[in-house]
Parts: structure tokens; C-alpha cells; sequence
């Protein structure tokens, strides 16, 4: 067996996203969103144990909460290899870890193509943006290159509330202050509460799990702060349902009525897998306007796909659009085309 090093080291030079100790098969890694083994050797319950002692040796950690909890999400560094995002936690009566590889520079935003439309959203000076998909689909690495725009153009402060920390941001024109969840903050909650008084202009939420966060969110949004929050959604109907659905049932037309307000645009996106390998990342961009304000506050969600599709004119775009556009471009195969749109019954005709 490969010791942790070695293991994290391989993953860095193969340019995995993620790496996988679980008892029972061998280490493995994930390129290009297939798991690979990274060696013959089944790793077994001792084997893990020792690997997850490891990690939270090298990231000086105390295994108190993982030992009481039974699942652990930390951050972890090594100087001239790359920073991880560690989720340590207990399958079968053993120890299991999952490690995503994250980089220490920022990505360059071109090269892992974000439109220029969500990149102008670091010019966003109020109320709320959303970054929305599903595990693994990129969402802070978007999110990291929105801030690092605002970062290099803009004199403000930004508080970063993650959980936990993936990429950091070195001062330059605006100062950006980075709280990790139980380290530096207790929860979400405590640390936004907090942030309000810390003369932010920039509030970066890595999740808004319950009603009481969002509720503060959008009321900081409604305030003069602009908030970049993050929803694991597919999609910007679906995000706008889980916002108004976390609140009971009397609340919901006030809430509906708030987020008309405040919400800027939504952003949701989702990894492909590319014609020539790799992965392409695709996104649909919902701005508000006058209609979909409306709708928003009339409990009409179901327009709003219609007004996302028709409202190229204001930098909206749908995602079965972006991924037909992807086809077109040469970048995905009509297969996936079929496999990933919303509509693809829809699609077939476009597809030549």
C-alpha cells in the first residue's frame, strides 16, 4: 500500500478531482469524472484507519468531532503539492475519507470556461446572486473566480463564509477576509450575523441550509450588501422553490415577495463530459426582470424555464441552449446533448 503522500501526490500529477479511501476495494481516484483505482491493492479496515490518522496528522487536526459524529469536513495544506478538501467519514464501522484536489491558484476563468456573462457579475453592488448545481459541479471554483474578479477591480471588503476553505484569496485592491465553518465561526448563522457588523460590501455564503440563514441573507441583500450565495440545485426554478420551501407555508408570500426584491440572478450549473475528453462545464443565467419578478411573487415558478429562454436579449440563457450551443461548438457529442438537457425531446430537432 502507497503511504498518504504518495497517494495525494499521484492524484496532484494526474489532475483528479477527487480521491477515495473506503475499505474493501483500493484507493481511487477520479479523472474526468471516472473512478480509477490508483493501485491493485484492496485497502482494508486498518489500511483506512491509518490513512485517516494520517490526514488529520498533516492538517494538525483533532479527531474529536469525527470520533463523536461520524463525519468531519476540514481543509488541509502541503506546501508545494496542492490544497485538499477533506470529508473524513465512518461507512461499515470503518474509516472513509474523500479528498478533493484544489488548487492553489485561482483558475484562470477562460481556460475553464465561464462565460463573460457570470464573470460580470463581480460588478454586482447589491442584493443576491446565486451559484446553484449538484455536488461536483464546479460551484466554488465559479464562485472563487467571481470573487477574484472583485478582488482585482474593486476596493471593498469581502467575507468569505465557507465550509470549508478551498481556495485562498490574497488581498489585493479589496480586502478579503476568509471564516471557516467550526474553526473560525460556529455555523452559518452565528457567522453571517457577525459578518454584518465587519463593514462588509461582498458576503460570499458557501450554503444556506435553513430558514433563519436565507432569511438573514436576503435581508443583508436588501441592506446595500451584495451576497453570493450558493444552493445545491439544478436549476434556477428549482433554487427559487427551495428558497421559498424552506419557510412554513404562512410565511411563503412574504418571502416570495422579499426574494422578487432582492434576487439579482441566478446562475446553475453542471459538468459534461467532452467530445475529446475532459469536462465541460455548462450553465444556465437567469436575470431578473419585471416579468419574472412578478411571477416570482404570484407563486408562478412554471414561466419562468419560458422567460429564462426568451430573455437572450437581457444576457439570459437557458441550459438546454448553452448545451445545444456546447454541441454546435464542437464541445460535447449528441449523445450528451440527450443525456444532460432538461427538454432533450426538445432538442432532438436542433440536433444535425
Amino acid at each position: 500500500m502507497a503511504t498518504l503522500m504518495e497517494y495525494l501526490e499521484q492524484a496532484v500529477r494526474d489532475e483528479a478531482s477527487d480521491v477515495f479511501f473506503v475499505a474493501g476495494g483500493p484507493a481511487c481516484e477520479k479523472l474526468d469524472g471516472r473512478i480509477k483505482p490508483m493501485g491493485g491493492e484492496r485497502l482494508l479496515p486498518p489500511d483506512t484507519e491509518k490513512l485517516v490518522s494520517e490526514i488529520y496528522a498533516l492538517a494538525n487536526r483533532p479527531m474529536k468531532i469525527y470520533l463523536e459524529q461520524g463525519d468531519d469536513d476540514f481543509s488541509l495544506t502541503l506546501p508545494g503539492v496542492a490544497r485538499f478538501r477533506v470529508n473524513a467519514y465512518r461507512q461499515r464501522g470503518s474509516m472513509a475519507a474523500v479528498i478533493r484536489v484544489v488548487s492553489f491558484d485561482i483558475p484562470d476563468w477562460q481556460e475553464w470556461g465561464i462565460p463573460q456573462q457570470v464573470m460580470d457579475l463581480a460588478e454586482t453592488d447589491s442584493g443576491m446572486v446565486l451559484v446553484t448545481g449538484t455536488a461536483g459541479s464546479g460551484k466554488s471554483t465559479t464562485q472563487a473566480c467571481i470573487i477574484d474578479r472583485i478582488n482585482q477591480t474593486r476596493e471593498c471588503h469581502i467575507v468569505t463564509l465557507e465550509d470549508p476553505i478551498e481556495f485562498l484569496h490574497r488581498h489585493q485592491k479589496s480586502i478579503v477576509s476568509q471564516r471557516e465553518i467550526a474553526i473560525d465561526t460556529a455555523d452559518y448563522l452565528a457567522a453571517l450575523r457577525a459578518c454584518l457588523r465587519q463593514a462588509p460590501d461582498v458576503i460570499l455564503l458557501g450554503e444556506m441550509r435553513d430558514a433563519e440563514t436565507i432569511h438573514t441573507a436576503m435581508t443583508a441583500g436588501e441592506t446595500g450588501h451584495t451576497i453570493i450565495a450558493t444552493l445545491h440545485t439544478h436549476g434556477a426554478v428549482n433554487a427559487i422553490s427551495r428558497i421559498i420551501d424552506a419557510f412554513p407555508s404562512e410565511q411563503q408570500a412574504q418571502v416570495r415577495m422579499q426574494l422578487s426584491t432582492v434576487l439579482k440572478t441566478v446562475v446553475s450549473q453542471q459538468l459534461l463530459p467532452g467530445k475529446d475528453g475532459g469536462q465541460v462545464p455548462a450553465f444556465e443565467i437567469m436575470h431578473m426582470n419585471s416579468a419574472i419578478r412578478s411571477m416570482i411573487r404570484d407563486n408562478k415558478g412554471h414561466q419562468i424555464d419560458n422567460a429564462i429562454s426568451s430573455g437572450a436579449a437581457e444576457g439570459m440563457i437557458s441550459m438546454d441552449q448553452y448545451i445545444l450551443k456546447l454541441y454546435r461548438e464542437g464541445k460535447i457529442t449528441k449523445e450528451t446533448v440527450l443525456e444532460y438537457a432538461d427538454h432533450p425531446d426538445q432538442l432532438k430537432r436542433s440536433l444535425i
